[in-house]
């Protein structure tokens, strides 16, 4: 299985991983890590939806959507690949994959209401042959199998900050991906947790490393970083 930091392939860590280990537990648990803080946010943006017609917040940005779909066509995706979002949220990364010619499309979220609000947003688009259903990635046990791509926006870095169970909670994830992939699939993700070598590290087994996707970048302290981090598996 390959990844890819918006992309990974191969593994190419050269971090210390016992840094990198300390380094998991540098930021504590945060409400945005709890079902309980998406679900009220996604029931607030389906409400505005149904008065206004607002999808809501694009997880982040458009840009990050656009940084992912190059890299899908350089890397020759076919328009029939089947492609999993996993936290699909307002489904707006559906809708934009739609447009671009994918036809084989489902996500998956642990919110009711995001479910809904995406299956919404989807129909206004004429769009609602596409897959939604209401699903814990890492309760999925097997349901999920055969994916040529798996793309995550965010989703991971919720897990990793959940108040329970959160290093068992980031195995389960890498457990799920293990088993929703083809062999020789790709797994896409954007974080703004975690380092390139944070995930090299966390993905290191059964994946190989692809490329890193070109992210804008700021000057803090005469030092040059990357926003937010991106991956590819």
């Amino acid at each position: 299985m390959e990844n890819a930091t918006d992309s990974t392939h191969g593994s190419g860590n050269t971090s210390d991983p016992e840094e990198d280990r300390r380094s998991d537990s540098d930021f504590g648990p945060s409400k945005l890590g709890t079902k309980e803080y998406w679900e009220n946010a996604y029931q607030k943006e389906l409400d505005t939806f149904k008065d206004i017609g607002d999808v809501g917040e694009i997880w982040f940005g458009e840009e990050s959507m656009s940084r992912v779909l190059r890299w899908m066509h350089k890397a020759k995706i076919p328009e029939d690949a089947a492609i999993l979002d996993i936290g699909t949220g307002n489904g707006a990364l559906l809708v934009e994959l739609a447009k671009h010619g994918y036809t084989n499309l489902m996500g998956i979220d642990y919110s009711p209401a995001s479910v809904e609000l995406a299956r919404n947003v989807l129909q206004a688009e004429n769009l609602a042959d596409v897959t939604v259903k209401e699903m814990d990635f890492l309760k999925c046990q097997g349901e999920l199998k055969d994916f040529d791509v798996c793309i995550d926006k965010g989703t991971f870095d919720a897990i990793s900050l959940n108040p329970e169970n959160t290093e068992q909670g980031k195995k389960l994830y890498v457990q799920a991906l293990k088993d929703s992939l083809k062999n020789k699939g790709f797994f896409a993700i954007t974080s703004c947790n975690w380092t390139k070598e944070q995930l090299l590290d966390r993905f290191s087994e059964g994946f190989e490393f692809v490329q890193e996707l070109p992210t804008p970048s700021f000057q803090f302290g005469g030092k040059t970083e990357p926003l937010p981090a991106r991956f590819g598996v």
